[in-house]
């Protein structure tokens, strides 16, 4: 299975299940870690095999009590760290260079990405919003962004 200079870390997500539909979307997009921090429930979780289908089995993945500390340790090996947040800074998702190695960063469903993670970010990336709603699900969101750094990072490996 390929796998990509891409890691994904979810900071304090809620549900169960929208952490294994991410499990399902890694595994999809040859994602090369996802770092599961705070209060995001982590596998053996009753609810996660219903929407990984399999895929904890397929995704290393690593439980960290602290977001703060495993962002820093990331810095420390020198992965490029994005936010995907909605703030006054943030740029379109499709507008970002995404260089290798990179780290994806998504937040808690109703608070986001902690202010402190965000001031250890390299860049911070939103997905441009037209209707009534300012935000999508967190499954939806990470699907959508993962997908587009993994196409960006594809080419500069495969050159």
């Amino acid at each position: 299975m390929k796998k990509f200079p891409v890691s994904v870390v979810l900071d304090n997500i809620r549900s169960a299940l929208n952490v294994g539909a991410i499990f399902r979307t890694c595994d999809a997009a040859g994602i090369e870690k996802l770092y599961l921090c705070g209060i995001t429930p982590y596998p053996p979780h009753n609810r996660i095999p219903k929407t990984a289908l399999g895929a904890v089995e397929t995704v290393r993945w690593e439980y960290g009590k602290n977001t703060i500390e495993t962002v820093e340790k990331l810095k420390e090996e020198k992965k490029k760290i994005i936010s995907v947040e909605v703030t006054d800074n943030a740029i379109e998702f499709t507008d970002y260079k995404f260089t290798t190695p990179s780290v994806l960063i998504f937040g808690n469903e109703i608070n986001g990405v902690g202010e402190e993670i965000l001031k250890l970010s390299d860049g911070i990336v939103k997905i441009p919003m037209f209707g009534m709603k300012e935000s999508l699900n967190v499954a939806t969101t990470s699907g959508i962004v993962i997908y587009e750094a993994v196409r960006q990072i594809r080419k500069l490996v495969t050159k």
